[in-house]
């Protein structure tokens, strides 16, 4: 199956270029896909874009990514409602170094293979392009009328759009007239709502160099409750697993709706278009097993960060909803059990509380708050609903003591099944 072929049969093409197909055909060809530098971590929003470059090296094409040093000053109009907040130099030069580093991990550079990718800068060519010559050699090329068609423009009229992020189009246009020009890319990736900015860029090549130049767009990836895809309840995920660790990483592809998981699956896995497909229908037959979920987040999870980083992501899944031991609790160190425990509610005690006979275990439940009455707290210990660690607290009487304490402060008090509150004695 063609290149082009693959990707529609996952869903994921929105417009195409003809002859774009027809080119991927013919010859190994340069493609490139931008990174906007807004931040200093790419999130699971541009993994679809990095898959994309994934797929089009493993075709044997050559792929090209570039992070844009210059055009993250201006800033992109496409999507936004309003003018975003412009970064200083310093601040995008550490985001488009760390940005590179991620990009690295997917791609493969090695520069004695054929179709090694590349990576790039537009700062690079645009640092000593003074207005003048740039409103010369490329203003001239495009109408204002060509450019106030796009839709990135038109929605932006009734608010207000500035002439800066009204030129941005024309310096992503020339980002592709530059590559095409002194690195031979004849294609450009994106998000559909890219299309207007790449076909400024095929419409440039044309006009000032009679190049060939291709385009191809994806569909914009949202939930199926029309929601942005790449959120959590924490905002959002990104790939730094110090900004979202491998455990939450996990743990959004595993909690996806069964709707969404089958959609995500032809989008992001390099599993085969029949592979996902037996998948999907092996976990309609059994939807409680989640096995499209864990197939998913299994796979993504390797891919953005590791195996060990997928093992221990399944062990902390097992320790919060599965029957775990208090054994398996210990053996997180303290940044691990933080990770695992991210977004659980907290309380507070002190160390003291602990000595001599222990703390009161009803007393502790009804003033830290964790039931909202001794009485409660009682019936609830009675019936065995509560656990300390994994552990079902014996009965009323029983008393904590700092030998109940994970890494020396921390108690994970359990009720019912699966609603946990860290509590943390200092």
């Amino acid at each position: 199956m063609s290149l082009v072929k693959d990707l529609q049969a996952r869903n994921l093409v929105q417009d195409m270029i003809p002859g774009t197909e027809e080119q991927l055909e013919k010859e190994m060809t340069s493609g490139y896909i931008g990174f906007d530098p807004t931040a200093d971590s790419l999130h699971i929003g541009n993994l679809l874009p990095i898959t994309l470059l994934m797929r089009l090296q493993r075709a044997g094409h050559k792929p090209y990514a570039l992070v844009g040093g210059a055009t993250g000053m201006v800033g992109d109009p496409s999507g936004k409602s309003a003018e975003r907040n412009l970064l200083d130099m310093d601040t995008l030069q550490h985001n488009v170094n760390a940005q590179r580093k991620q990009l690295e991990k997917f791609l493969d550079f090695d520069p004695a293979k054929p179709n090694a990718a590349v990576m790039v800068n537009n700062y690079d060519w645009f640092k000593d392009f003074t207005f003048l010559d740039f409103i010369r050699d490329v203003g001239k090329h495009i109408t204002v009328n060509y450019m106030m068609a796009k839709d990135s423009v038109q929605k932006r009229l009734e608010t207000g759009i500035s002439f800066t992020e009204f030129s941005y189009q024309l310096i992503q246009g020339y980002d592709f007239f530059h590559l095409n020009k002194n690195h031979n890319v004849k294609l450009q990736m994106g998000g559909a709502d890219q299309w207007g900015n790449i076909v400024t860029g095929t419409e440039l090549i044309r006009r000032k160099s009679g190049n060939d130049a291709f385009a191809l767009t994806c569909k914009l990836i949202t939930k199926s409750d029309g929601s942005k895809f790449g959120k959590s309840e924490s905002g959002n995920v990104w790939l730094d697993p110090e900004k979202t660790s491998p455990y939450q990483f996990y743990q959004f592809w595993l909690k996806l709706p069964d709707d969404d998981a089958a959609r995500m699956s032809y989008n992001f896995s390099f599993r085969s278009v029949e592979e996902i497909a037996t998948l999907v229908a092996e976990h309609q037959e059994a939807p409680h097993l989640r096995k499209l979920q864990k197939a998913l987040a299994d796979e993504l999870t390797i891919l953005v960060h590791s195996e060990e980083d997928l093992a221990f992501a399944k062990k902390a899944s097992e320790i919060l909803f599965g029957q775990s031991t208090v054994d398996a609790l210990r053996s997180l160190n303290e940044k691990q059990l933080l990770e695992v425990m991210d977004g659980v509610p907290q309380v507070t005690g002190t160390k003291d509380s602990l000595q001599g006979e222990g703390l009161d275990i009803l007393n502790f439940l009804a003033e830290s708050g964790i039931f909202p009455s001794k009485g409660e707290a009682r019936k609830m210990v009675q019936n065995g609903g509560v656990s300390v660690n994994k552990e079902k607290v014996a009965g009323i009487d029983q008393k904590l003591t700092g030998a109940h304490l994970l890494n020396d402060k921390y108690m994970l008090v359990q009720r019912g099944k699966s609603n946990y509150t860290l509590a943390i004695f200092n």
